[in-house]
């Protein structure tokens, strides 16, 4: 059966069973197929294959667009000739491939010695903008040559026409409301991580968002107002929170964005999405990726007495009432110019903050990608001609306020930034590029990131990219068939482009399933490091950490750099001293439960960074507060250590890098034992005093301090989803934090220890609380399941070697064997222990899940609804948030313990190292060399 037939048979199976579309062709075996039946005029398949050629295809440097460039050149030179693609119309569809082949092709034809041929192509290069080194090179040395194109072609570029001749973005833009969802919207409900598989098909992933009857009163919306855009709206909640999700804005875009590109299928762009509390910052960054437009709608506020006090409701939550109406269906307008949201002539909100200059160019130019390489194009263009490049870009903001300090992530930001003008320190507002040190791409956005390479033309990592890895954490649970088809060609993918990757595309090395955010908190060997990472929990215990969508982590990988304005921090402090029965999760819950109080309810994380003084906690402990930082909507978290904690710290990184190198995984290029290299710098600066662990001046300028008092914490504090709370809005939030005694023998039907929130001191735990419980009753017996999943393949080799993983297979009911992994995910669990591979498990939801309608204890991160455990007719599934050993207790007894319990359970057990630091680890300002290194 020939390759087209072949596709003839999905494209049936596609339509009958999924109704589906034909899928866009990536095969250059199958396209090149497809070109010789349109070669031969008297083919049956000639018309389809026509629609295919042209339609069908995917851009950028796919195999299958290497193809199409070829053949579209030949018909340029007139080498072929067909009919339905004349030389002109060959020509518009290059200028829509976006980059690689495309650009290779319209560079040999511009730089021809067919002048009829070259000038229409340089018409249709001088709008391009994905060049990469070798495009530039041949244009550099074809004008040193005296070649007129290529200096027509570069003065082109220095003007930055290919931006300035593009439309303006419109003064007034008709929107038409839909409410997605009450309260505060996950990324999970635009694209469920259980459907994580399709993200790559566009249009099969599609299908998942909300609801089939949402998708359709959405379309039936944009019927309906033709001369509008749907705008979907968190209504009394914030948008997209918990992950960046490239696939649920992409989702959006499919539903109520607009077309890329006649030419290139289901790849749409400039969403319009607002919440009441506006875009939670990382999914904000994802839509300006698509050239979109994210609100902050403000539209019910806090009501006040008639002495101006909060009114509070019996829980002592603000009362809100409604400024304005959203209600679906309500037409409004977008004045971009004024920065202003009507109804009619009546003024809603000032929405100045979606339409800075830096915003409005994304939205000009379709997407920040074409800005960052637009802006790198137009400087490579005038240095080579030797001109002053014209202003053209809006200027990177620069704020500086003279004797003020700087805080953590103001200092990192200063050694990063690309391209400032000013000599002065750069502080909280300003906008700059910064150089990306560390890039962490994980496995369920893995396959985007490739597709979002690919469309940019890229095919090898920045040499300015410390390191950089691809997990295989998110499908270690269960190799199924998914993971066996998408999987082998991700690994492979990354390993070619010169990223380090988990699974072994090569038969090199043992695959390592190790959770994505352990793995980067290793390889980052620089407090001082901007690291960036395709999942919202990239935030790593030494440097300052984003997660980003799948395209943010393409272009962080491709450039090595970023752009954003340097975030306002929070102060956390600590006093007290922490009660022997307490484990670290707790100060973590009491830290967010302590702000709101502190702040009347008041999120003051919500979008800015944590600057949290952990002092004398390892990296390894310290990263369970910022990893947490992500449900508090915090934008980042960086965590403040004394000198000898950062070199342990850093120690312990370098034996973790070893580790994998001596397994084979370090590529040609060396990128592990450069991170050593680098880790052994660092730890010269700090140990001679040269350049000391990262701490902020004690005169910098915070949004807000908050101090913790330890000594309130007295038992285990639980985050719950309050899933049966009458207010909509409130549940599966992470701001309810209640004591264990709340709950008072509340059944528990499932516990799980695991993903990134533990480490190597979780699994002792709960070795140690066997032995105590064993001592107390004789045996162990098991009330409900507990699942373990170690982080890492290390956590497990050491605890073998010390004797703890004994303890644990003793009382196992299961042990994960990776020469037989499962191939299919478990759907009901017994009263036993599961010992699990390495990985996220059921935190992902995308494998394994509780048993619908559970109520969990999980040491997880995720309180979505549906996440770890779906709802059943009967109960609402949900999943509480706890401690390593209030988790394990849990499931002994079958129910939450008793604080008495509780503590007789750990008693003689060493929970945490954590005390808080003994004196303010800010240090007198210095703006020098060690703060801010040259700028680039």
């Amino acid at each position: 059966m020939s390759l087209y037939s072949e596709y003839l048979a999905e494209i049936e199976t596609r339509k009958t069973e999924l109704g589906l579309n034909p899928k866009p062709i990536d095969s250059a075996e199958l396209l090149s197929e497809i070109i010789a039946q349109i070669k031969d005029t008297t083919n049956e398949h000639r018309e389809d294959s026509l629609k295919f050629f042209i339609y069908n295809t995917l851009p950028g440097t796919t195999p299958a667009a290497g193809v199409k460039a070829q053949f579209l050149k030949e018909i340029v030179l007139g080498e072929e000739k067909v009919e339905e693609i004349t030389p002109e119309f060959a020509l518009e569809l290059l200028s829509h491939m976006k980059g690689g082949p495309s650009v290779e092709a319209l560079l040999d034809l511009a730089l021809s010695d067919d002048e009829a041929v070259a000038k229409p192509a340089a018409e249709v290069l001088k709008t391009q903008v994905y060049l990469y080194e070798a495009d530039t090179e041949r244009l550099e040395t074809a004008f040193k040559a005296g070649n007129a194109i290529a200096k027509d072609v570069l003065e082109s570029y220095a003007k930055a026409e290919f931006f300035t001749k593009l439309p303006e973005v419109p003064e007034k833009i008709e929107v038409v409301t839909y409410i997605a969802a009450e309260g505060d919207i996950s990324t999970d409900l635009l694209s469920p991580g259980n459907q994580a598989h399709s993200r790559a098909d566009r249009e099969l992933h599609g299908q998942c968002m909300i609801t089939p009857e949402a998708q359709q009163e959405i379309v039936e919306l944009g019927k309906k107002h033709p001369n509008a855009k749907v705008m979907l709206i968190a209504e009394k909640g914030t948008m997209g929170v918990g992950s960046s999700r490239m696939s649920g804005v992409n989702n959006v875009a499919l539903w109520a964005g607009e077309p890329t590109s006649p030419y290139i299928p289901f790849v749409n762009k400039a969403p319009i999405v607002a919440g009441t509390n506006g875009i939670a910052p990382i999914f904000l960054t994802t839509v300006d990726v698509t050239g979109g437009i994210g609100l902050d709608l403000k539209n019910w506020v806090k009501k006040t007495d008639e002495n101006g006090e909060v009114v509070r409701d019996a829980n002592g939550d603000p009362v809100l009432e409604e400024a304005y109406s959203v209600a679906t269906g309500t037409v409004l307008t977008i004045d971009t110019k004024a920065k202003k949201l009507f109804n009619g002539s009546e003024e809603l909100a000032d929405v100045s903050a979606s339409f800075t200059p830096q915003k409005m160019e994304f939205m000009k130019a379709g997407g920040s990608y074409a800005v960052v390489f637009g802006k790198q194009l137009q400087s490579f263009a005038a240095r080579t001609l030797g001109v002053e490049a014209p202003a053209v870009y809006a200027q990177s903001k620069e704020v500086s306020h003279e004797g003020q300090g700087l805080t953590a992530v103001e200092k990192i930001f200063n050694r990063n930034a690309v391209g400032v003008n000013s000599d002065a320190p750069l502080h909280a507002g300003s906008d700059v590029r910064v150089k990306v040190n560390i890039v962490g791409s994980q496995d369920t956005t893995g396959p985007m990131t490739c597709q979002e390479l690919e469309s940019m033309a890229a095919s090898t990592i920045s040499p300015t990219v410390d390191g950089a890895y691809q997990s295989g954490c998110h499908t270690a649970s269960v190799w199924d068939k998914k993971a066996q088809a998408n999987i082998p060609k991700l690994m492979s993918f990354m390993n070619n482009f010169g990223v380090i990757t988990a699974r072994d595309p090569k038969g090199v090395y043992h695959s390592m399933t190790d959770v994505i955010h352990k793995v980067l908190n290793d390889i980052t060997v620089d407090d001082r490091a901007i690291i960036i990472g395709g999942d919202s929990h990239t935030r790593m215990s030494k440097g300052v950490a984003f997660g980003a969508d799948s395209g943010t982590v393409a272009l962080a990988l491709a450039t090595g750099e970023a752009a954003m304005p340097i975030p306002e921090s929070v102060k956390v402090t600590f006093k007290g001293s922490m009660k022997e029965h307490m484990d670290f999760r707790d100060v973590v819950h009491a830290t967010q439960a302590q702000m709101l109080k502190q702040f009347s309810g008041e999120n003051v994380f919500q979008g800015r960074v944590i600057e949290v003084q952990i002092g004398t906690l390892l990296a390894d402990q310290a990263f369970t507060f910022t990893d947490w930082s992500a449900e508090m909507k915090a934008k980042a978290s960086i965590c403040i250590s004394d000198n000898e904690t950062m070199v342990a710290s850093l120690e312990l990184a370098k034996s973790r890098i070893q580790i994998m190198i001596d397994k084979g995984m370090d590529n040609e290029a060396n990128m592990l034992q450069g991170l050593i290299d680098l880790a052994d710098k660092r730890i010269v600066e700090i140990k001679s005093g040269e350049v000391p662990a990262l701490a902020p001046d004690d005169n910098a300028k915070y949004y807000a301090e908050v101090v913790i008092d330890l000594d309130q914490i007295d038992e285990p504090m639980i985050a719950d989803p309050d899933v049966n709370n009458e207010d909509v809005s409130k549940r599966y939030t992470h701001d309810v934090i209640r004591p264990v005694s709340y709950y008072d023998g509340k059944p528990v039907d499932l516990g799980f220890v695991g993903s990134c929130m533990v480490h190597k001191g979780d699994m002792q735990i709960i070795a140690q609380m066997l032995r105590n419980l064993e001592k107390l009753n004789g045996s162990v017996e098991f009330k409900a399941p507990l699942v373990v999943a170690p982080p890492t393949y290390n956590i497990v080799d050491e605890l073998k070697a010390e004797g703890d993983w004994e303890v644990l297979a003793k009382y196992a009911g299961f042990e994960f064997d990776d020469a037989k992994p499962k191939e299919a995910a478990r759907t009901k669990y017994e009263n036993i222990l599961y010992l699990e591979r390495p990985g996220c498990n059921l935190c992902m939801g995308n494998q394994e899940k509780a048993e619908p309608g559970d109520t969990v204890i999980a040491t997880s991160t995720r309180l979505f609804q549906g996440r770890v455990v779906a709802d059943s007719a009967e109960k609402k599934g949900e999943s509480l948030l706890g401690s390593t050993p209030l988790v394990v207790l849990s499931t002994v007894l079958g129910r939450f313990p008793t604080t008495e319990e509780y503590k007789q359970a750990v008693e003689g057990i060493d929970l945490t190292k954590f005390a808080p630091p003994s004196e303010d680890l800010a240090v007198a300002p210095k703006f020098e060399a060690d703060v801010a290194v040259k700028r680039i």
